[in-house]
């Protein structure tokens, strides 16, 4: 819906301008001016009823100053248009405020990642560090306390058997992933936690029991080859999230994805390292 023009023999005060000089004058073409006025934004301050030429007046020019501004601080013409028809300013730029920093963080984050790149090498760009969302899963899970990291594939056997007996379903895409249960790096008497993401809970056993994991916010590398290599891993994700205003904030985990089971040598085994973070306030 557009503006009914004032008649230019109604509106005789002040200087005004034909819509050619007055483009000229704000460095704007004439299409931006017609264009402006379709959206409702600026209406030309008469028309001649008899040529239908548009011209402007010299108080125009602020509020095609204020439209430009906007503009370059990332407003849209649907936002100025809103703003034109009386939504309260303040609240609308406090918004518009908190929306450029949401962008502003996630920039930053992908300016992370380029340096970790940078900082890494040409081979760091098969491992970049990622915050991402892991969902909620049911899974079965299995305790124990081994000797050595070498032990921890020992159990999965007894556990998949167990799972077997009980008529678990493994979930779609498979997620299986071990916790440390207890704080700090051991060499030896290692307690950990094994967990199958599973379609619904069954009944607990000696060896199997069921828990519900919320989802959660985890900065995240892959890592290929063998598990002693891990600590290579370890180091660049440690690194990103101490740079990155982070803090843990939950169990580390070590998802498998390709392994023993299923490949021939250790150079070809995947894994992912999966870290809870939040941002430190």
């Amino acid at each position: 819906m557009h503006k009914k023009h004032e008649s230019c023999k109604e509106k005789q005060n002040g200087q005004l301008y034909r819509i050619g000089m007055f483009a000229q004058m704000n460095h704007i073409t004439i299409k931006t001016l017609r264009f402006y006025e379709e959206q409702g934004l600026l209406a030309p301050a008469c028309v001649d009823g008899e040529n239908g030429y548009r011209y402007y007046s010299m108080d125009q020019m602020a509020q095609l100053h204020q439209i430009t501004a906007l503009k370059q601080a990332g407003f849209t013409l649907g936002d100025i248009k809103k703003l034109k028809q009386g939504e309260d300013e303040t609240a609308f730029l406090k918004r518009k405020k908190t929306e450029l920093l949401a962008q502003i963080a996630e920039l930053a984050g992908q300016i992370a990642v380029i340096e970790g790149y940078l900082a890494g090498g040409e081979a760091s760009l098969d491992a970049p560090v990622l915050v991402r969302t892991i969902p909620a899963v049911i899974a079965a899970t299995a305790k124990a306390r081994i000797e050595s990291y070498d032990d921890l594939f020992e159990l999965m056997p007894a556990m998949g058997a167990e799972m077997e007996r009980l008529g678990c379903r493994c979930a779609s895409p498979e997620y299986c992933f071990t916790h440390y249960l207890e704080p700090g790096y051991k060499e030896e008497n290692i307690l950990i936690e094994t967990c199958e993401a599973v379609t619904e809970k069954k009944q607990d056993s000696d060896i199997v029991t069921f828990q519900d994991f919320p989802e959660i916010q985890a900065a995240c590398i892959f890592h290929k080859g063998s598990y002693h290599e891990f600590s290579r891993s370890y180091a660049a994700v440690l690194h990103f999230i101490e740079e990155n205003g982070y803090e843990i904030c939950g169990n580390i985990r070590e998802r498998y994805i390709d392994g023993v089971w299923n490949k021939d040598t250790e150079e070809e085994w995947l894994s992912e390292i999966q870290i809870p973070v939040r941002k430190i306030k």
